[in-house]
C-alpha cells in the first residue's frame, strides 16, 4: 500500500513539473478554484489527475498495449510514443469531462508531454529508490 501511494505521489509531481515546463500547451485547470496558486485543491487535482493516470495506463493501455504487439515489433517501439500521446489525450479529455484536470493544445503537445511525463517519473523514481529499498524487506 505504500508502495502504491509513493508512485501517486511521484506521478503527480511528475505530471506537475511536465506542466510547468510545457505550461503554455499543456495546462491542468484545478477543480473549483479561482485563484492562481499552490492551494488544497490543487494538490487535490493533480493527485486525482495521478490516479486517472494510473488507471488509464493500466487498464486501457495495457489493452491497447496488447492488441498493438505487433505495431511494437514493426516500428521497434517507435509506436509506443504515439500510443502514450494517445492515452495522454485520454486523460485530458476524460479529465475535462468532470468538470477539472488536464487540457492540451494538440497530439504533438500530447505526446511530448507524454514522454516528458514518463521520464520525469522515471528520474523521480530513481532518485527516490534508495529510501524505498528499505520498505521491500
Amino acid at each position: 500500500m505504500g508502495r502504491l501511494l509513493l508512485r501517486l505521489v511521484i506521478n503527480a509531481v511528475a505530471l506537475w513539473l511536465t506542466v510547468l515546463i510545457l505550461t503554455p500547451h499543456v495546462a491542468v485547470d484545478p477543480y473549483g478554484s479561482v485563484e492562481a496558486g499552490w492551494n488544497l485543491e490543487t494538490v487535490l487535482t493533480y493527485l486525482l489527475l495521478a490516479v486517472v493516470f494510473g488507471l488509464v495506463n493500466g487498464i486501457i493501455g495495457g489493452i491497447v498495449r496488447v492488441v498493438a504487439f505487433p505495431l511494437y515489433i514493426l516500428t521497434l517501439g517507435l509506436i509506443s510514443l504515439v500510443v502514450n500521446g494517445l492515452l495522454f489525450l485520454l486523460v485530458a479529455w476524460l479529465s475535462t469531462l468532470v468538470g477539472f484536470g488536464l487540457s492540451v493544445e494538440s497530439f504533438w503537445w500530447g505526446v511530448l508531454g507524454a514522454l516528458l511525463l514518463g521520464i520525469i517519473s522515471w528520474l523521480i523514481g530513481i532518485l527516490l529508490r534508495p529510501f524505498t529499498a528499505n520498505s521491500r524487506r
